[in-house]
């Protein structure tokens, strides 16, 4: 409309305008630009209107175009993307069952955690590491980890190398040890029992031969698969006073009864017949060694290591035929159940020694628990392998009891944590032999338990734990003096530390077993060896990293190296 006004009024605006030149009259403000300024601005804002659409419009269309152009190369690579996750995934599905491993303890740890925290309050916290414990283990630990770390320094090393950074100075003795895989010549005696051995069908008898060869036989016979029933019936003629038999998975039924029928076994005072499964069964029991009541009146020591198909009725009628066992060993015997304990408590409670009742899991150990705290002089227990062997169990048990155990075996007992060793080292002070291999929940602060407690350990089994090297390296400064048997095998963080502890503290050492421990050297080995004069047998399984420099080089002549190359296996 503003524009159409200004059109209709030009021309009289023009006539006015060459009037007032001629006049020279002069506009006012108002008549100058008032309409003029109203189409300007209306131009303005449409020009700017008109502007702003036409850059929001070229900005759309570059978006478009670069949106256009980006979802082809956005889907290429989403479709790559995927594609090698889908390759990741089929190499994965192809190798997960080579990597996986399942364990049923893993499901329980929860459970097992909060049962252990219920059944043994902590009195201290426990939680802290060793080396903010007061006494001597811990004063051991800082010393060798400050060693360490100081040689670090010195070295301008980094904590992670501190295996390669500590050095062992052994020098091998050249010379000394080349003829070591030429062994002595056998004994006569050896060379008679090899012969013995290769023509046991023409022993004729074996009276007047000693229980000690008698037994040796039946080793090398029952090693050489060779024990036959002919043997058999020579062990059990005339009276007998030990029979000795490590496997009789060859006997049948027929001949355990014909043998043991006419078996004197008045004399009899120990009895093994491990793995007798086939052959041992509760009804041909009455007719061989449970006869009647006192039918076996000096037996000791009874060893049935998988005999399945024994059961409580079975043992009972044994115990009943045995009064004076002292020796009871059960293993594997998967029909026993907890009767069998109450059995044994209720006839042997006064007499009985030891007891082995490992992998049988028709036992649960809380309900043998109050007929084991029967036994008053029992000194050596294995429950190896029982899952229900928990914390508590161990505590019930040894707070009755451990004053008299002088060994424990534990040994598969996964649910056990470092309560149970604190238990062990407070009670058990008179303990010689401890197995605690393969429970995966104990810590260095086990150690320092057994450190503190059991002063007495002479054999002392840890085998396929993750105890550090620091740990078992302050152990053996504290305790290592007495140990006669160490085994280690298949502890991974073995090293240098400890090779340094045996050297210096291990001079009793009779038996080592360092299989699979492969962060030990040639020097270690040889340092280890030369130091420890009285170890006669060392096991060096899997420990490929053992060079000749080790086994020409060392100089203790009387040691036996077992599972390396070119070594006696046996």
């Amino acid at each position: 409309m503003l524009v159409e006004e200004s059109e209709d009024t030009e021309k009289p605006e023009r006539s006015k305008e060459r009037v007032n030149v001629k006049g020279k009259r002069r506009y006012s403000r108002e008549e100058k630009g008032k309409g003029k300024l109203l189409v300007e601005s209306a131009l303005d804002s449409k020009d700017e209107s008109l502007v702003d659409g036409s850059v929001s419009d070229v900005e759309l269309l570059a978006q478009e175009v670069n949106l256009s152009d980006e979802k082809p190369s956005k889907k290429k690579n989403r479709r790559t993307s995927q594609g090698r996750m889908e390759r990741f995934r089929d190499t994965a599905r192809q190798n997960a069952s080579r990597f996986a491993h399942f364990s049923t303890q893993e499901e329980d740890d929860n459970i097992l955690s909060m049962e252990a925290e219920s059944e043994i309050p902590s009195e201290e916290p426990e939680e802290k590491g060793v080396e903010d414990w007061p006494g001597p283990f811990s004063t051991a630990m800082k010393i060798i980890r400050d060693r360490a770390a100081n040689l670090n320094v010195r070295q301008g090393s980094s904590s992670s190398d501190k295996v390669q950074s500590l050095q062992i100075k052994w020098v091998p003795q050249k010379g000394k040890r080349k003829d070591w895989s030429k062994r002595l010549p056998p004994s006569l005696l050896d060379l008679s029992l090899r012969v013995l051995v290769d023509n046991a069908d023409a022993i004729a008898s074996l009276a007047h031969v000693p229980d000690a060869l008698r037994h040796k036989l039946c080793h090398m016979l029952c090693d050489s698969r060779r024990m036959n029933s002919n043997f058999f019936d020579l062990l059990l003629n005339g009276s007998p006073t030990e029979i000795r038999l490590k496997d009789c998975s060859w006997l049948t039924e027929e001949q355990f009864t014909q043998c043991f029928e006419k078996c004197d076994t008045t004399n009899l005072t120990i009895l093994q017949l491990d793995y007798c499964g086939h052959c041992f069964a509760d009804y041909n029991l009455p007719s061989t060694l449970a006869r009647s009541p006192n039918s076996l009146p000096a037996l000791t020591t009874l060893s049935l290591t998988g005999a399945y198909r024994l059961s409580d009725a079975g043992l009972s009628a044994l115990v009943s035929s045995a009064p004076a066992l002292r020796s009871v060993n059960l293993s594997q015997c998967s029909f026993l159940t907890h009767s069998t304990i109450d059995i044994l408590a209720t006839s042997l409670a006064s007499v009985l020694l030891e007891l082995f009742i490992d992998d049988c899991q028709s036992i649960d150990a809380m309900l043998v628990l109050p007929s084991l705290k029967k036994l008053e002089h029992l000194e050596v227990l294995s429950v190896a392998g029982l899952e229900s062997v928990t914390d508590s169990f161990i505590k019930e048990f040894l707070i009755a009891r451990g004053d008299g155990i002088k060994e424990l075996i534990l040994m598969d007992c996964w649910k056990l944590t470092d309560s149970s060793l604190k238990i062990i080292a407070e009670t058990c002070s008179n303990l010689r032999a401890l197995d605690i291999g393969n429970i995966s929940k104990l810590t260095d602060t086990s150690f320092g338990y057994l450190a503190s407690g059991c002063r007495s350990l002479q054999s002392l089994k840890l085998c396929h734990n993750a105890f550090s090297d620091d740990a078992i390296a302050a152990f053996l400064e504290m305790s290592g003096e007495v140990l006669k048997e160490l085994a280690l095998n298949n502890v991974g963080k073995v090293g240098l530390n400890t090779a340094l502890s045996l050297a210096r503290r291990s001079r009793n050492l009779v038996s080592l077993d360092l299989s699979w421990c492969r962060n030990l050297t040639d020097e270690a080995m040889g340092l280890i060896v030369d130091s420890c004069l009285s170890l006669r047998v060392l096991k060096l399984f899997g420990c490929s990293q053992i060079t000749d420099v080790f086994l020409y080089g060392h100089s203790n002549a009387k040691v036996e190296i077992i599972g390396l190359k070119l070594s006696p296996f046996l």
